[in-house]
């Protein structure tokens, strides 16, 4: 398609989940409260491990950032989301859209690297503990954030560009709730097969060299708890490991099987489901699950309400 027939795109109608007004009042009060739980948990998250000098460790520094991509890619999608739930128009600007998809792909991005380098910690801690204070130094945690906004910035407008230089000639109707690729290339009159591509190479480079770093680390893991002598050691090594192992599984699973599909076996109102469940779910379950089988954090709260109390 030639860019001088397109014409020009001032805005996007997000279509939503559902017309009804009776589910829509419904599903509006479930999301309220699945929002304001992803901002108490995450920024109670990232409070508590600034504030308890004990969590100043590389193993919570790497999840306080974790909260924050949680925090940033939800609130990209949710506000305007709650909005369009109690709002008969539902435009978003054409720079509006490109916008939150730029910042939904940082944090996502963002939080599969970190993913990895939560597991690259664990394998330090476990597979090396008299190194490990000197191979993860401030030093070495600085470089490995640094890396992860890089590579989650760097993709996230190789994406936006790529999608937001498509002619949209026909409807500007997005049959979803957010600005996000797919849809996006299903309206598009233009030749999309670059589009493709790059979800396959760029973004599968990242999904496969994030978790082969974790098979990886966690292949040397299994193999150091494997040479501790009792029981108990090995069960508290590995116990570690479970909660970034649960929320890894989620995360991965969910994306790559939202991406890593040819756009002609895509449906809109599977994936809507699907986009709800790492939009609102994942960033309300990860503090949870960090929280709930972790015994710092939650000596780290009990501090917090004891100061409270006092």
């Amino acid at each position: 398609m030639d860019i001088g027939n397109c014409s020009t795109t001032t805005e996007f109608l997000l279509l939503g989940i559902t017309n009804d007004p009776t589910i829509k009042v419904v599903l509006f009060s479930a999301f309220l409260a699945l929002y304001l739980a992803i901002l108490i948990a995450n920024l109670g998250m990232i409070t508590l491990i600034r504030m308890d000098p004990q969590l100043h460790t590389p193993m919570y520094i790497f999840l306080s950032h974790l909260s924050f991509s949680d925090l940033c890619y939800s609130t990209a999608v949710g506000p305007k989301m709650l909005l369009d739930l109690l709002s008969e128009e539902k435009s978003i600007p054409f720079a509006g859209c490109a916008l939150q998809l730029l910042i939904f792909c940082i944090f996502t991005d963002a939080e599969c690297m970190l993913l990895a380098v939560m597991a690259f910690d664990r394998y330090k801690a476990i597979s090396k503990p008299l190194l490990y204070a000197v191979d993860m130094s401030s030093k070495m945690r600085s470089r490995l954030l640094a890396a992860v906004y890089l590579v989650g910035i760097t993709d996230a407008l190789l994406h936006t560009s790529l999608t937001f230089r498509l002619c949209f000639c026909g409807s500007n109707e997005v049959n979803h709730f957010f600005c996000d690729i797919p849809p996006l290339l299903l309206i598009s009159c233009s030749d999309i097969q670059v589009n493709e591509l790059a979800i396959f190479i760029v973004f599968g480079f990242i999904e496969l060299s994030t978790i082969s770093g974790v098979l990886v680390s966690y292949c040397y893991i299994i193999l150091s708890v494997l040479k501790i002598r009792s029981a108990e050691g090995r069960f508290k090594a590995f116990s570690t490991c479970t909660s970034h192992l649960t929320a890894v599984a989620i995360f991965q699973g969910i994306m790559l099987f939202m991406y890593f599909r040819p756009s002609s076996s895509y449906s809109l109102d599977q994936d809507k489901m699907t986009s709800l469940f790492y939009t609102l779910i994942i960033p309300m379950l990860n503090p949870l699950i960090y929280s709930l089988r972790n015994k710092e954090v939650k000596a780290g709260i009990k501090k917090i309400k004891s100061k409270i109390l006092i």
